[in-house]
């Protein structure tokens, strides 16, 4: 798909992030290509998976576009998303459609550098690239580095973003007021709980919105409604 294409099928619409963690119970590619089918049901655009075998396990499912990243816990390394070459070359491989990648400041295997990783996506893999950014800052070092779209996945998730229960919306509309005008989408995610905020997150400027744990981690979900039970009968 070409990116002007994969920009408008994106715009206006909900990307599903369907990922679980080891310790999940629904952990394991045949549980995230069936939510995955559940998200394309829904109406979802696209789909943003993590690792080879849920990306191809969810490619052989869906046709919506896939947004890979590839979470690896490298001693030493704080970068988990996508942190090297040859993470983004074997997402590319299983199936993605564009490469999600952690553009913050933090070090990276070898010293890889941002540009580094995004020139190796763009001229290697012939893909677009998603940066994942916890700062304005970031947000911008990644666009003049020449990613396509900008999310604000990692506020939060640095010791130097905020650190909050609810969505970044002020990151996002800094990045907005700044990107938009250079063509550059802006993502919202993170902690995005509700329709509503996802409808405030789009009425603020956002391109598109992503929602993880609030569709596909039963989990918490079920443990928001027991907590409110709690508060209710307290």
């Amino acid at each position: 798909m070409e990116p002007t294409q994969l920009l408008t099928q994106l715009r206006g619409g909900l990307i599903v992030s369907c990922q679980a963690m080891a310790d999940e119970p629904l952990f394991g590619d045949e549980y995230m290509a069936a939510m995955a089918r559940a998200a394309a049901q829904g109406g979802a655009v696209a789909i943003r998976a993590n690792g080879p075998a849920d990306i191809a396990a969810i490619r052989a499912e869906v046709k919506l576009p896939i947004i890979g990243l590839f979470k690896d816990d490298i001693p030493g390394c704080e970068v988990r998303i996508t942190p090297t070459r040859a993470h983004a070359d074997q997402i590319t491989r299983a199936g993605s459609d564009v490469i999600a990648c952690d553009a913050t400041r933090r070090v990276r295997p070898e010293n890889l550098t941002v540009k580094q990783l995004i020139d190796h996506i763009h001229d290697r893999l012939g893909l677009p690239v998603l940066a994942d950014v916890s700062t304005f800052e970031e947000g911008m070092e990644a666009a003049d580095a020449g990613a396509d779209m900008v999310a604000t996945t990692l506020s939060g998730y640095t010791p130097y973003s905020p650190c909050q229960a609810a969505p970044d919306f002020n990151l996002l509309k800094q990045l907005v007021t700044q990107l938009h005008p250079k063509n550059i989408p802006v993502i919202a995610e993170g902690r995005i709980t509700t329709p509503e905020l996802a409808a405030q997150a789009l009425a603020l400027g956002a391109h598109t919105v992503v929602v993880g744990g609030a569709i596909t981690r039963p989990q918490w979900i079920t443990a928001q409604f027991v907590n409110a039970l709690r508060r209710f009968s307290a």
